[in-house]
């Protein structure tokens, strides 16, 4: 059910949508609106395009996300985690590059989507999303540092972030104090707001602080209006983005890579909604609205669109009851950009930089952070790797990377955690005695020291992780006696390499004149062995240990 490809909108009317609700989301996603304005634009310019993209991208992207996604509470636009990304593809390929990465990515995500993906998406180890999200923030801060100093670079920032702050050092001359100290006072206004009057709309206020400030003083930081001559007043007129085959080619890495950041942010903002609320969303159904959201995001001039994890619990703690709140959260975007766009030019770009200093300290889950350093050597290798590849190489490496470490230690624990050990025969006799059908023992019960029989027990998941240890330790038993049990009770799952032990095991057993037990096997596991030619006569599967030991007794030759 939770995999339903239905959006939760459709849900929610159905169950009945009263202007109770409807008052509730109005507030929440005025709350939304008014956190996301300032940082939209702030994203959009830390990606090396102009802000009015980034009001695009959480007009028509949040509207789509809302209106189709698989969450109640999901909030989607432009989100820190894709500067990096964005900015790099904008630089390599052009703004009509950027576009139609965005197009493709979307594309990609709803067939995602479709194909009931979702779910696999979720499988990212957890030390993974820490480190990448860290890294992610320390490229972000590193971004915003000439903005923050209001340095001057000659030519276009560096990409690499060494580059970066060896050209940011080399331009210290051009220090000036006037935009530092229009960020200094965001900041402070920001963190000041959030310790006294958690409630309010802090990154506006400040902003607005900051605005007011820059031209009551006349102060000599550049503006939005400086720099990009302002926003317009409306929506785009939807167009496709430029379309030929080698710029399809060029820009495929760079969509793919949209698609992948795309999916786990948006999950992973679910995940954290589903956590504040109780409810569960529909990873697929979530998948297909970011993919419907990015490719209308690029038809409107927008950049990438994802669930944001701040906006969305912003929308959470504003009391929304329903998707209608992200959806109207677009709707008042729209209208403040109809109404106050001349505004905008007056905002500093110092201000901006500030607030997404304030953004990238809190991506830093420092708690998490803690805990992984803490809890195994393991953890910290792959935390470390995917934030040290993100920050010095690249965010998709990272990620890749880190998946690939985060599988191998799980490999070598789930491995570690299979046990296999040898049973005490005369127990296990006794229970054999007490469990006659006729409620008495046997007339010749297994002799208790049996010397003929030995029984080993399996414990976990036997896979190709544990084979070779399992396998070292049959290989030395499986002719020491006459019947060989192995009881399989407790084994959930094996796969084909365990198999192919087993099937060494029955092997060599065959040419010792020693007889196989397969004990308490489950029935899928059972077609898996007799798929690799497993099977009477060549051993015998028992219900239990209990049902072997009795089949053993019935063909002692001195009973």
């Amino acid at each position: 059910m939770t995999d339903t490809l239905m959006p939760k909108l459709a849900s929610v009317f159905a169950e009945g949508y009263g202007p109770a609700r409807l008052r509730a989301d109005a507030l929440s996603g005025l709350t939304v609106a008014i956190v996301a304005l300032p940082l939209s634009m702030a994203i959009a310019i830390a990606s090396g395009v102009t802000p009015d993209r980034g009001l695009y991208t959480a007009i028509v992207g949040g509207f789509l996300v809302s209106a189709l996604g698989g969450s109640r509470f999901q909030v989607g636009g432009p989100a820190g985690a894709f500067i990096v990304l964005v900015s790099a593809t904008a630089a390599r390929h052009g703004v009509e590059g950027l576009l139609l990465a965005t197009f493709l990515s979307g594309i990609m995500l709803a067939i995602a989507g479709y194909l009931r993906l979702g779910k696999y998406i979720k499988f990212i180890p957890y030390p993974v999303t820490v480190g990448f999200t860290a890294g992610i923030a320390v490229i972000i801060f590193a971004s915003q540092i000439g903005e923050l100093f209001g340095l001057k670079l000659d030519g276009r920032e560096p990409g690499p972030i060494l580059e970066k702050l060896t050209a940011l050092w080399a331009a210290r001359p051009t220090f000036n104090p006037a935009a530092f100290g229009v960020a200094a006072l965001t900041v402070a206004v920001i963190l000041l707001l959030r310790r006294l009057r958690p409630s309010w709309p802090h990154l506006l206020i400040a902003v607005t602080v900051a605005s007011v400030a820059t031209a009551l003083l006349s102060l000599p930081a550049e503006t939005i209006g400086t720099r990009f001559g302002g926003i317009p007043r409306s929506l785009p007129v939807p167009a496709l983005p430029s379309f030929s085959p080698d710029l399809v080619i060029a820009v495929l890495p760079d969509a793919v890579a949209f698609a992948l950041l795309g999916a786990i942010e948006s999950l992973l903002s679910a995940v954290v909604a589903d956590g504040m609320t109780g409810r569960r969303h529909r990873s697929s159904m979530e998948l297909i609205a970011q993919g419907f959201a990015n490719v209308g995001s690029a038809l409107f001039g927008g950049i990438c669109v994802t669930g944001t994890i701040a906006r969305t619990a912003t929308n959470v703690r504003s009391g929304a009851t329903s998707p209608v709140s992200g959806m109207l959260h677009a709707a008042f975007l729209l209208l403040f950009m109809l109404v106050a766009a001349p505004l905008a030019s007056y905002i500093p770009l110092a201000a901006l930089a500030g607030v997404l200093a304030v953004v990238a300290f809190n991506m830093v889950e420092r708690p998490a952070i803690a805990a992984l350093l803490r809890a195994s050597r393991g953890d910290a290798a792959v935390l470390a790797v995917t934030f040290l590849l993100v920050v010095f190489r690249d965010l998709t490496e990272g990620i890749v990377v880190g998946f690939l470490l985060g599988a191998v230690l799980f490999i070598d624990r789930m491995g570690k955690a299979v046990n296999i050990r040898e049973e005490s025969v005369p127990r296990l006799v006794r229970a054999i005695e007490e469990a006659g059908e006729d409620g008495s023992a046997p007339e010749r019960p297994v002799v208790a020291d049996d010397p003929d029989t030995v029984i080993y027990r399996i414990s976990g998941v036997f896979f190709f992780g544990a084979a070779a240890s399992v396998g070292s330790i049959l290989d030395r038993i499986a002719d020491q006696r006459r019947n060989f049990v192995l009881d399989c009770t407790d084994v959930p799952l094996l796969d084909s390499t365990a198999a192919s032990v087993i099937e060494g095991l029955v092997r060599k057993a065959e040419r010792a004149g020693v007889r196989v037990f397969i004990a308490g096997l489950k029935p899928e596991l059972r077609k898996l062995l007799e798929a690799h030619d497993l099977h009477a006569p060549r051993l015998t599967f028992s219900p239990g240990v209990e049902a072997a030991m009795a089949e053993i007794a019935a063909a002692r030759p001195d009973r």
